[in-house]
């Protein structure tokens, strides 16, 4: 376990804003895109093993945050995120152990884009453990001082597929 996720997991619900706060101003001195990939790989970790409220207090959102999930369908927004769906993120993701490769990052003064890829063994929605992969944009604005996620996109395909399988899966066809 590391030094970062023990302190985490001492500090209780309470003290966890105060003490991702100092992480992320312990990283100060690297630059901002370096500094949010390694906060972005702590706090998807504590997501998979269902830490929400570790994850919730590395990765502050904007509150015109939109996700684009790597299960499809209709994006959600910062609005949509309620307690009762936070809850659920708690037995949902379970017992994860996430792997972040950084592909690239592109940085302006208050805005952060990285391109990454999530390699998880992870166990999602009741199902056993298995490995994942996922390709993830995370954009990040600053906000007052601050940098906040205003933005991920995830998807699953990092393995190449064909040109029939990705127009089944543009049109919504079963594959």
């Amino acid at each position: 376990m590391s030094p970062s996720r023990r302190t985490l997991l001492a500090a209780g619900a309470t003290g966890l804003a105060s003490l991702a706060a100092g992480l992320r101003e312990a990283r100060a001195d690297m630059p901002p895109a370096e500094r949010l990939a390694r906060l972005s790989e702590e706090a998807n970790g504590a997501l998979l093993r269902g830490e929400v409220d570790a994850y919730r207090a590395l990765v502050p959102r904007t509150q015109d945050f939109t996700l684009m999930s790597p299960f499809g369908g209709t994006p959600s927004h910062e609005a949509g995120f309620t307690e009762k769906t936070w809850e659920g993120m708690k037995t949902f993701f379970r017992n994860g152990v996430l792997k972040q490769e950084l592909v690239a990052a592109y940085a302006g003064t208050d805005m952060v884009a990285l391109a990454v890829i999530e390699r998880a063994n992870v166990e999602v929605g009741g199902l056993p453990a298995q490995d994942w992969a996922l390709r993830v944009t995370l954009v990040y604005r600053r906000e007052q001082g601050e940098w906040r996620l205003a933005h991920r996109h995830a998807d699953p395909i990092s393995h190449a597929i064909t040109l029939q399988q990705s127009a089944a899966l543009a049109r919504g066809a079963a594959s």
